[in-house]
Formats: structure tokens, C-alpha cells, sequence
């Protein structure tokens, strides 16, 4: 499941404009619906725009941090990953722009509104190893998982089944791991202690040490070379042209709305299903107090972070469908399984980790957040660990 999907064959121009003006005509009544809730409106429907926008981009350039991580350690092919490191560059940039309008102070102990920047503990580190192992599992991280459904993939809803259930353990094990670390662990901003001019110039340079490091590490195609296979529309984008778009959504994201992040509503479901069952905790000690992918009870049907996925999945289905990747197949009782349990591994990680390689290292790493270089050092500990893992299993 986790290869890129075999193209069908090209669909006449016709049938083509008939497919995007469906799903456009379906995207504009989901927005114009969610514009009309009393309340919050307007930032429903802007949350649905933006998450259609990252669902067209996330397909195109097929922008999932498994694949991409697969790749180089399959092949020593770096252009994904590298287009990662342009994602984190622009978002870097760009919230230190933003940070300077909203704290123009950073050295006064306070931190910029809702940017997931989270405390640091071997706490996060276990759950960046295990989403990491999860990932590598289930073939794809959370995101992908998202995106995937809408290219046609029949066991990306079993990953997201089991990461429900991951949550649901996550919440079990969160005021034991809380009360004896995570209160008293740091919440560590780069800038208080550098600056704002200071910690922008040093992620630049760690990124583009990374940068560096991965040029000449890659054996891959010509860095400039990409499947061209098709009319214009059937295109892959270039690894860090999506890489760049995803930056910048991120900042406009953060600049209207919030951090980016995926994991929030499938968070505030389990926890909501959960809620009130035997065992489940009554309180969640000091969880809502941490900036991240928020897990609360659902008390609306609709919820920001909700209508961005929804619109992530739409965006990502009318991409497919026009370029030819829509692929439904069933999966295979091993791929099944694999995929229920590397959700599960993905849930919990994501929900002590408070977020996912969307929320906690990109928004975190964006934000200048240690916690976000921490949780990539781990991911990709993890990623290692189930790639060798899955190369085995698969002999």
C-alpha cells in the first residue's frame, strides 16, 4: 500500500473537467455550508479551504514522511526529504515574521498564541519512536493515511482505525506519565533565550546543514528530475515545490487560524467515544494546558481542525481522480494487520506526544520549539527501526 499507485490510463479531457467540476462544486457548497454556522463561520469555512489546498499539495508532490524517509534508505534518493527541510525553511521564516507581530517581546517568559511548542521529556521521545515505528508499519504517516483515502486506499481507514484505539490508550496512560514527568518538564522556545534574529539563523543553518548533508548523500535521479508521464494535470510536482506550498500554507495557517496539525479531531473523537466508559479517566490532569493538537470532548459536530481534514480528503480526491491515481484495492490480511497496529503505535505516540509529524514537527520546528527537533531525532530513530523491520518481515 505504501508504493506510489499505478496511473490509470488518461482520461479524456471531457471526463477530466467533468471530475474537477465535480469535486469543485462539492467543495464550494462544503465551504458555503460551513460559512453559514452561527459563531464560527468564518473560520470553519477559511479551515476547510486551507485543508483542501494541503490535500491537493500532500497528493501531487506526494509529500508523506515515511515514503519520503523509505526512499533515501531504499535508494540513497534525498529529494523528498529535502523537500521537507524547504517546508521547514518557509514556515521557519514565516512564523518569526508572525512572532515578531504577536510577542514582540520574546525574552518576556511568555509564549506566541497557540504554537505548538511543548514540553521536553523522554516522554516525547517515546512517542516520536513509536509514531515512528508506526508509520514505517502502516506504510505512511497519519497525514498520507488521510491523503491516501482519497486516492482509493482501503487499508489507510484501518490505520486511522487503529489510531483511534492508540488515542484511547494515549488518554489510559497520560495522568501517570503527566504527574510523575510532564509537569515538570521544560517547555524549551529558542528565542527566549536567543532572539527572535537569533533562533531564525540558527534553524536556517542546522537546515541547510541538513540540506548539505543529504545533497551529497543522495544517489538517487538528477535532483531537477521528476516523472513528467502525461498531460499537464497528471504531473507529479516536484519534491520541494510541495515542499515550499506547504510552507507557506503553514504560515498563512497560522497566521488566520492556528498551527497546522491532523491529529486534533481524531483525538477529540476517541477521547469523546471513550469518555464516560469504564476505566476512562474522569480528569485528564494539566492536557488541556499544553499547546497542540487539542483533544477535547465534542460538544459541535463541526470543529476547525475537523473541517480541515475533511477538506484535506476532498482535496486530495479530486487530485487523485484527476491525475489518474485514484486506485481503490482491498488490502491483504498482512497489510491489514500491519496497518491496525501501526495506527495503534502512531495513536498513541501522536496523543502523548501531543501531535504528529504535521503538529509537533513541523508546526513545532516552524515555532522554533525543541520539542519539534526532539520529536524528528526520535521519528526517525523509529522510522529506522520499523523499516529494518518491515524489510524483514517482507524477507
Amino acid at each position: 500500500m505504501d508504493a506510489l499507485p499505478k496511473r490509470s490510463p488518461t482520461l479524456p479531457p471531457a471526463r477530466t473537467l467533468a471530475i474537477v467540476g465535480l469535486v469543485l462544486i462539492t467543495s464550494l457548497l462544503l465551504v458555503r455550508h460551513l460559512a453559514g454556522i452561527d459563531g464560527a463561520g468564518a473560520e470553519l469555512a477559511l479551515s476547510a479551504l486551507l485543508g483542501i489546498a494541503f490535500g491537493v499539495v500532500l497528493q501531487r508532490s506526494r509529500f508523506c514522511f515515511y515514503c519520503v524517509t523509505r526512499d533515501f534508505l531504499d535508494r540513497r534518493d534525498a529529494r523528498g526529504l529535502l523537500g521537507i527541510l524547504a517546508a521547514l525553511a518557509v514556515g521557519t521564516l514565516g512564523y518569526h515574521l508572525l512572532f515578531g507581530a504577536f510577542l514582540p517581546d520574546p525574552a518576556s517568559g511568555r509564549l506566541p498564541p497557540g504554537a505548538h511548542i511543548g514540553p521536553v521529556s523522554w516522554v516525547l521521545a517515546a512517542g516520536a519512536l513509536s509514531f515512528g515505528l508506526g508509520m514505517a508499519l502502516s506504510g505512511s504517516c497519519i497525514s498520507a493515511h488521510l491523503y491516501r483515502i482519497g486516492e482509493g486506499s482501503m487499508a489507510s481507514p484501518l490505520a486511522l482505525l487503529g489510531a483511534l484505539a492508540g488515542f484511547v490508550l494515549g488518554f489510559l496512560s497520560w495522568n501517570g506519565l503527566y504527574l510523575d514527568t510532564l509537569q515538570a518538564a521544560p517547555v524549551i522556545w529558542l528565542p527566549h533565550a536567543l532572539g527572535y534574529a537569533g533562533s531564525a539563523a540558527l534553524q536556517v543553518a542546522l537546515l541547510s546543514l541538513l540540506t548539505l548533508l543529504l545533497w551529497r548523500a543522495h544517489k538517487g535521479p538528477a535532483m531537477d528530475g521528476q516523472a513528467r508521464e502525461g498531460v499537464w494535470w497528471q504531473q507529479r510536482w516536484r519534491p520541494h515545490v510541495g515542499g515550499v506550498v506547504v510552507g507557506f500554507i503553514a504560515v498563512l495557517a497560522y497566521l488566520r487560524l492556528g498551527p497546522l496539525g491532523v491529529t486534533a479531531e481524531l483525538g477529540s473523537l476517541a477521547r469523546t467515544a471513550a469518555s464516560g466508559s469504564s476505566g476512562f479517566p474522569l480528569r485528564l490532569e494539566g492536557l488541556d494546558t499544553f499547546a497542540g493538537c487539542a483533544t477535547a470532548v465534542k460538544e459541535t459536530l463541526w470543529s476547525q481542525n475537523g473541517a480541515f481534514v475533511v477538506g484535506l480528503v476532498l482535496g486530495a480526491f479530486g487530485a487523485a481522480l484527476s491525475g489518474g491515481d485514484f486506485r481503490p484495492r482491498l488490502p491483504k490480511v498482512p497489510e491489514a494487520v500491519r496497518a491496525l497496529l501501526g495506527g495503534l503505535l502512531m495513536g498513541w505516540g501522536a496523543m502523548v506526544a501531543l501531535g504528529c509529524t504535521v503538529g509537533t514537527l513541523l508546526s513545532g520546528i516552524m515555532a522554533a520549539a525543541l520539542s519539534g527537533w526532539l520529536f524528528a531525532l526520535f521519528l526517525m530513530l523509529g522510522t529506522w527501526l520499523g523499516w529494518s523491520l518491515r524489510k524483514r518481515l517482507d524477507g
